[in-house]
């Protein structure tokens, strides 16, 4: 990867992060209902990726925007639990119940905001309705806030199959901790993940913010090489949007004690230089992993995938997701769940899908999707074989986007090989950074009405 501050300041545009195509704002709560629930009862033999999402968090972070409920009654899981089984069942009477679970995600939220007992109800309700696999072969994750994590809890997790855990950094600094209202000690999370790896979990990641109130140069790296100390497998480096007319929780981070626009340029081109000359392979947007990680060998493989929990090294999965605000994608059916809790449990106590909004594809959306997705995760498409799987001439099917395709070219951020038997465009070490610019090329559904994070 090459850091080119000419084409950074050219091309530093808010965009999306594709973790879909299109994006969550183009679902439309107009669609038929009856129309995706048909397409929810169509037959494949694809296997199961299941997403839960936990809304529940006992800690108010200011940085955060995820959809969350700040509060410190824990028995507020417990109905909770009861309308995830309930949805389960509903969601279950639609699958073949053989379809094995190769991929299992648990978000918030807080995840381990559930008590042990409710953990334990919420795995039996899963095994009920669907086939876990518990061989070493599966993908099952969960996040976890160190601060609401017992190790008995996280044996229990283990037991159950878990064996990739997130951890949620951010900056060892107090200060920084203190502005963002998450103070954790570098022991906690030191203390966690040595427990995490008796256990035997597979994989570790950690979230770190940059561009958090006080950050600074120095202080930043100290965190960077306490994070390198304790050796996590995965990393995951996110740029802080500082949007307070969108999240009212950061109203109480003030302007004046964020880093100014060049200090977060430059903390962001010292952590890739320091972790890549830790020994961490950069995967792509804002993820590293060890050489010896799933994550790392997929790409080497040109087997990496994308969906809604960012990179993944399970291709071709249907994912089904449960839970307030969460969404299911079947390969470009894209179902979402009610994002107000009171919403979700009505539907589900009526004895109903909690559908919200959702978007069938059609054609046209598929081939952007395919030559996205394959960017983002891969950094190359054969255009060839784009063509004949969709029976289009790509240059003129796409003749609107050709210009902005070739200056990119001329900006030595894609390379496009016209020279042998099939027709290639690659990603430069120059535009790898900036690879969510190049994917929004193809987005014919970007417009202004909707906000999104810098790139950069």
């Amino acid at each position: 990867m090459i850091w080119d501050t000419r084409l950074i300041s050219k091309y530093n545009l808010s965009g999306p992060r594709y973790t879909s195509y299109p994006t969550a704002p183009h679902f439309s709560t107009s669609i038929s209902k009856i129309a995706l629930i048909d397409k929810m009862l169509e037959t494949s033999d694809k296997p199961l990726s299941l997403y839960f999402h936990i809304p529940f968090c006992a800690h108010l972070c200011y940085y955060c925007a995820c959809n969350k409920i700040v509060t410190k009654q824990y028995d507020k899981g417990i109905e909770y639990v009861e309308l995830l089984g309930e949805e389960m069942r509903l969601r279950s009477l639609m699958l073949d119940h053989t379809r094995g679970v190769t991929q299992l995600h648990f978000g918030g939220g807080t995840p381990t905001f559930l008590t042990e007992e409710l953990i334990k109800t919420l795995f039996d309700h899963i095994g009920q309705h669907f086939t876990l696999i518990n061989d070493g072969s599966q993908d099952y994750s969960i996040e976890i806030d160190p601060r609401e994590i017992t190790r008995a809890k996280l044996e229990l997790l283990t037991n159950k199959g878990i064996n990739r855990i997130s951890i949620g950094v951010q900056d060892f600094d107090h200060k920084v901790q203190k502005a963002i209202h998450r103070v954790q000690s570098y022991e906690l999370v030191a203390d966690l993940v040595d427990y995490s790896r008796k256990l035997g979990i597979t994989s570790i990641n950690f979230d770190l913010i940059y561009g958090l109130p006080y950050q600074s140069m120095q202080g930043f790296q100290r965190t960077l090489a306490q994070v390198v100390a304790l050796s996590p497998d995965r990393i995951s480096l996110f740029n802080y949007a500082h949007l307070p007319e969108r999240f009212k929780a950061q109203k109480r981070i003030t302007d004046d004690s964020l880093p100014e626009s060049s200090t977060k340029l430059n903390l962001l081109k010292m952590s890739i230089e320091f972790l890549i000359s830790a020994g961490y392979d950069y995967i792509g947007m804002d993820h590293f992993a060890k050489p010896s990680d799933a994550l790392a060998k997929a790409q080497r493989q040109g087997q990496l995938q994308r969906n809604f929990q960012g990179y993944s090294t399970h291709a071709g999965a249907d994912l089904v997701a449960f839970g307030v605000s969460a969404i299911s994608d079947l390969q470009g059916v894209y179902i979402q769940n009610h994002t107000d809790i009171q919403d979700y449990r009505h539907s589900i106590e009526k004895g109903q899908l909690a559908i919200s909004k959702g978007y069938i594809s059609n054609v046209d959306d598929r081939i952007r999707y395919q030559i996205i997705m394959t960017l983002i995760s891969r950094c190359e498409l054969n255009i060839t074989e784009l063509e004949a799987k969709y029976n289009i001439s790509f240059f003129d099917y796409f003749s609107e986007e050709v210009d902005n395709l070739i200056a990119m070219e001329e900006d030595e951020m894609v390379n496009i090989d016209r020279s042998g038997m099939q027709t290639t465009m690659t990603v430069t070490e120059r535009g790898r950074l900036l690879i969510r610019c190049i994917c929004m090329i193809f987005d014919k559904y970007l417009n202004n009405s909707t906000t999104y994070s810098k790139v950069i």
